[in-house]
């Protein structure tokens, strides 16, 4: 093998790694994207929880209806 072709070889692979890892950069920002949202979204639906739990809670000084 030439010393040439050598170095187109390796250019080539150097190019495709360079794309692989901008390719992966874009995936991981949209994971990371997803991540956020869908912690905003837990934290909403945990807040709404605790909204509905302590509604349908009856005062603590109250009596149940049986006594």
């Amino acid at each position: 093998m030439d010393e040439n072709t050598r170095l187109t070889r390796l250019e080539e692979k150097t190019a495709f790694l360079d794309q692989h890892v901008t390719e992966q950069d874009k995936v991981i920002l949209r994971q990371s994207e997803e991540i956020d949202r869908l912690k905003r979204e837990i934290a909403a639906l945990a807040a709404r929880l605790e909204e509905l739990q302590s509604a349908d809670a009856p005062p603590a000084d109250q009596r149940p209806p049986h006594y």
